[in-house]
């Protein structure tokens, strides 16, 4: 199977084309088509049809691919564009920057943990935030409520 040096979520910088020297973040990496997509470069063109009242449709611009040979890493530590070498690290293996040798996956990963734990925090804060405040008032005005005791009717 092939695989790939860069990964989502890389910081990469263009080598050849026409967005040659442009920096950006690789939003998605196809390992079978050896192509990246990357933040803000080979922006395409696309005509997209509308599909109801939510998708509107018209011209869309999104990133391109990009082989993965026309990209090359930056180090998050040294901020230099780099070869990827490998490396056991922890027992495992991790590729590594090949001018200063600090590890360039825990930078990404710690950027995707960190999104992830953002998002699930924000969850339960919404979800704590609403289950109260629809509870509370019921439960306080439920006691102080008393119905007064209905008179019995008269039988004529």
């Amino acid at each position: 199977m092939n695989s790939l040096n860069v990964k989502k979520g890389d910081n990469v910088i263009v080598l050849a084309g026409q967005d040659k020297g442009k920096k950006g973040t690789v939003i998605s990496a196809s390992p079978k088509n050896q192509t990246v997509r990357v933040e803000g470069v080979n922006t395409v063109t696309k005509h997209v049809k509308p599909r109801g009242p939510q998708n509107p449709g018209g011209i869309m611009k999104e990133p391109g691919n990009i082989h993965v040979s026309n990209v090359q890493i930056i180090c998050p530590d040294c901020g230099k564009p780099t070869r990827v070498g490998h490396a056991i690290v922890d027992g495992k293996k991790a590729r590594v920057c090949k001018h200063c040798g600090a590890s360039l996956d825990k930078q990404a990963k710690a950027a995707v943990k960190k999104e992830k734990k953002a998002a699930k925090k924000a969850k339960k804060e919404t979800e704590a935030t609403e289950a109260p405040v629809a509870e509370t008032p019921a439960a306080e005005e439920a006691p102080a409520k008393k119905k007064p005791a209905r008179k019995a009717k008269k039988a004529e």
